[in-house]
């Protein structure tokens, strides 16, 4: 798959950004503007026909990644499921070393066929996540935080694509190659701390979520320096989602409920390190899970999620409060093609069509 997320590696990379990212602390800030002052604050919103108010997110969701490269419509997508909350990814530069933000590289950020459909899933009673980043994005440079230097630009990205959907959780998905970039996470750091005051001088209840690669030892160096770089930055992290898939080096065939459930236990230790003011209730809650149904990439086909292990998943997530739940992606819930890896359409497995999103959908509240 060319666009999907993937797991974590290189663990030397991994140690020696962190040390970079500690010993550069807010030093790496591009403008010579002070912070403080870097808010392009559009004076009045963009008035968007059709696109539906701005709405706060439930405290527990099933929110599953829509994969906006394809010619699928959310609306019909959201009705046949039966999921109501959804990522969308990817949003990123145009190309390496530009500030133009767009979907998937191609067309505008503001298109007018997403208008419409997220205007729909609100009437629904849905709400979605822009996801900016991704393996594509981190891999080639194009993460509009690598790609951009200058952090007004990025917050202005930020800002305008909130302006334009009305939305209310924007979601950073940070790999590969963007976990070892300290500008760019400086940036995006940064830049999202604007967006927040932005965001709180005109309202609107703005959450940024964290999606990152993980190993059943929780967060690598370089992931978790990306968190401990958004407390140095003063920006507001309110979920840590979890990527439990595409593990590559376990042995054996991977028992994945149990590594997801003990992967999320380990990142929990780690946050309450970042984050020690936090209650142990509070940190679960900022926690999610994203699972992969069926058959990933590793070699093999020793990474399979079946749907006992999404029982097992939800289970913990409720026994422990978790604030989010979600799949790779709503397209690959179906048994379309059996024993097939890899599928952007398809998990893989024998499955009936919808089977992981009729599991875990009740997990929202």
């Amino acid at each position: 798959m060319t666009r999907r997320v993937t797991g974590s590696m290189m663990l030397a990379a991994a140690a020696a950004l962190a040390v970079s990212l500690s010993a550069c602390g807010g030093g790496t800030q591009t403008s010579s503007i002070p912070p403080a002052q870097q808010s392009s604050d559009p004076a009045t919103p963009v008035t968007t026909q059709g696109v539906g108010a701005f709405r706060q997110w439930p405290a527990q969701v099933y929110s599953p990644y829509f994969e906006t490269w394809t010619n699928s419509s959310l609306p019909s997508l959201a009705s046949q499921s039966g999921a109501s909350y959804f990522n969308l990814g990817f949003l990123q530069a145009e190309s390496p070393g530009s500030c133009t933000l767009t979907w998937d590289g191609s067309q505008s950020a503001a298109s007018p066929g997403y208008r419409s459909a997220i205007g729909q899933l609100k009437q629904l009673g849905g709400n979605v996540a822009l996801t900016f980043g991704g393996q594509s994005a981190g891999n080639n440079g194009t993460d509009i935080a690598d790609a951009c230097g200058d952090v007004n630009a990025i917050a202005a990205d930020y800002e305008a694509v909130i302006n334009t959907y009305h939305v209310t959780r924007l979601d950073m998905d940070v790999e590969l190659n963007a976990l070892n970039d300290a500008a760019g996470i400086a940036r995006r750091n940064q830049a999202i701390k604007l967006t927040e005051a932005w965001a709180a001088r005109h309202g609107y209840p703005l959450q940024i979520q964290y999606t990152l690669p993980v190993q059943p030892s929780g967060l690598q160096p370089n992931a978790l320096a990306v968190l401990r770089n958004a407390v140095q930055q003063g920006a507001t992290v309110g979920l840590v989602n979890i990527m439990t898939f595409d593990y590559y080096d376990l042995p054996g065939h991977v028992d994945m409920g149990a590594v997801a459930t003990e992967a999320a236990t380990s990142v929990h230790a780690q946050l309450a390190t970042v984050y020690p003011k936090k209650s142990q209730r509070e940190l679960w809650a900022m926690q999610g899970i994203t699972l992969l149904p069926g058959i990933d990439d590793n070699q093999g086909k020793a990474e399979v999620t079946r749907l006992s292990d999404a029982r097992r998943i939800l289970s913990f997530a409720r026994d422990h409060s978790l604030g989010l739940l979600s799949i790779w992606a709503i397209q690959r819930d179906n048994g379309g093609c059996p024993g097939s890896a890899d599928s952007n359409s398809c998990s893989g497995i024998s499955q009936g069509d919808w089977a992981f999103s009729h599991l875990v959908e009740s997990f929202t509240a």
